[in-house]
């Protein structure tokens, strides 16, 4: 360890009782983090403050934003995410193993959803209840026997990570679906190597540019046409969406076609991009809609958003669809406490990173002592992601925990309770002042045809930006970091 450097502004820097990314203690800097230290402890609040107005106007000049919903509004708010500029550093050792257990869980998610479609061997042979994949509002009945291209049903995936106070990583969530995040990871590596070109490039860290070639190369790979330079197409459900922007940066940086539902027509069981000049086929198509609005011949008539005929093209095997249809049969909440057992039942492994402790409501002996430490839980709605229909019992008043009660006596199999985790935290700079916020980390990862998940080296570190706050969703406030891995 590393004596501690005094910082600018940083009397006291309140450890208290969680595990700080940065800080063994009050007096030592982790190892992994002493360049880091160095840096920002020889820089003055005045010139830390300069910096932080020069990474925001960067971000407002390209356009780095996040829309907000709020209900108590009539319009959506666009801003830029709040991006800190303190980097979260892990080591060698700790992302091997970060990296394995991720490996290791998509494969298995991979092969539940495949199986889920098919034999449904993990339901015959009792290790996971029928009613709980045939009452999954993401299971997709038209996905049945269907032949994926490459066999890879989670191209893209997010998997949400976070450190307990024992210094443990335990996984919070799985997004298999539509994850988002991928352009904050990228931008916040451009960021830094144009700010702090003397900390980022000298520094022994992991690459990440290269893995935009990885995921142009996974896409790819999918594509059922011989043709050996397939045309590959992101729909998009337009410029309001919340994360128009890393839709915009995607297409752009892979060089792929960037299009809206009415950008496309289905003809003869095939997809064509419309040109002045006539029709392109298309032969992958990456999607940022849920399964809800793809198609509204097969799922929401009333769809404004999707291709009408899609479906009938992909399973035609004429076009790939990344992530496939029905993913999400694997991204629900309740699922994800069988998650482990999905490892040792098709891998035949331990696994290498455990569940967050998990209630599953509908079981009655978990819904009374959920409901009785009402206080001590997060209580979330199974289906919903980005921080939505959640309650965190120590922050909810009186009447919320009401409210979530009466709810979950009504329709339990709804909602799964956790324990309140203590999120670790790491040094974020606030007016030039340094003070410690909780974060998590989103590891993303991408798989092609050969079934070899790619985790994009140190993912995206997110940030509960208000003091004291568990909530990290951008959808929400949170910000993010950019993080580094050691080489």
């Amino acid at each position: 360890m590393s004596k501690l450097d005094p910082l600018p502004g940083l009397s006291p820097y309140p450890l208290q009782d969680y595990y700080d990314e940065m800080f063994a203690d009050a007096r030592r800097v982790r190892p992994h983090y002493g360049p880091v230290n160095r840096m920002f402890a020889g820089m003055s609040p005045e010139e830390l403050q300069a910096k932080q107005r020069q990474i925001q106007r960067r971000m407002m000049e390209e356009g780095i934003t996040f829309t907000l919903y709020n209900p108590a509004q009539d319009q959506p708010m666009e801003r830029t995410i709040p991006f800190d500029m303190i980097p979260r550093v892990i080591s060698r050792q700790e992302w091997d193993t970060l990296e394995a257990g991720i490996v290791q869980r998509i494969t298995a998610l991979n092969l539940f959803i495949h199986d889920v479609y098919h034999e449904q061997y993990i339901v015959k042979d009792g290790v996971i209840p029928r009613r709980f994949i045939l009452s999954n509002v993401y299971f997709r009945p038209e996905m049945a026997g269907l032949r994926v291209p490459g066999g890879s049903y989670i191209t893209t995936s997010g998997i949400d990570l976070i450190r307990h106070r024992d210094g443990r990583y335990y996984v919070l969530e799985d997004n298999l679906r539509t994850p988002s995040g991928f352009s904050y990871l990228f931008k916040g590596r451009s960021l830094m190597n144009q700010l702090f070109p003397e900390l980022s490039l000298s520094s022994s860290i992991r690459d990440v540019d290269h893995s935009l070639n990885r995921f142009l190369s996974v896409l790819r790979s999918l594509s059922p046409s011989r043709s050996g330079d397939p045309v590959i197409a992101l729909l998009t459900p337009g410029e309001y969406n919340s994360a128009y922007y890393e839709h915009a940066f995607l297409a752009q940086q892979m060089g792929i076609h960037l299009v809206e539902g009415r950008d496309l027509v289905v003809q003869d069981h095939k997809v064509y991009l419309k040109f002045m000049n006539g029709l392109r086929k298309v032969d992958v198509l990456y999607r940022r809609i849920d399964d809800d609005y793809i198609d509204p011949l097969a799922f929401q008539p009333n769809s404004l958003l999707g291709v009408a005929g899609l479906m009938n093209a992909y399973r035609a095997g004429h076009v790939a669809i990344a992530n496939a249809p029905g993913t999400g049969v694997a991204d629900d909440k309740a699922m994800y406490t069988y998650v482990p057992e999905m490892i040792r039942y098709y891998l035949r492994e331990e696994p290498i990173l455990p569940n967050v402790p998990t209630y599953v409501l509908s079981r009655p002996e978990e819904r009374r002592l959920a409901l009785e430490h009402m206080e001590e839980m997060v209580i979330k709605e199974t289906s919903l992601s980005g921080g939505y229909g959640m309650l965190i019992g120590s922050e909810a008043t009186r009447e919320q925990k009401e409210e979530f009660r009466l709810k979950i006596l009504a329709e339990p199999d709804r909602y799964i309770a956790q324990p309140i985790m203590s999120l670790s935290r790491a040094p974020v700079l606030t007016d030039g002042v340094m003070q410690p916020r909780h974060i998590d980390l989103r590891a993303f990862v991408l798989m092609g045809a050969d079934r070899k998940p790619h985790v994009i080296p140190g993912g995206l570190t997110r940030v509960a930006m208000r003091e004291g706050s568990l909530v990290v969703n951008s959808s929400q406030g949170g910000g993010v970091k950019d993080t580094w891995v050691m080489a």
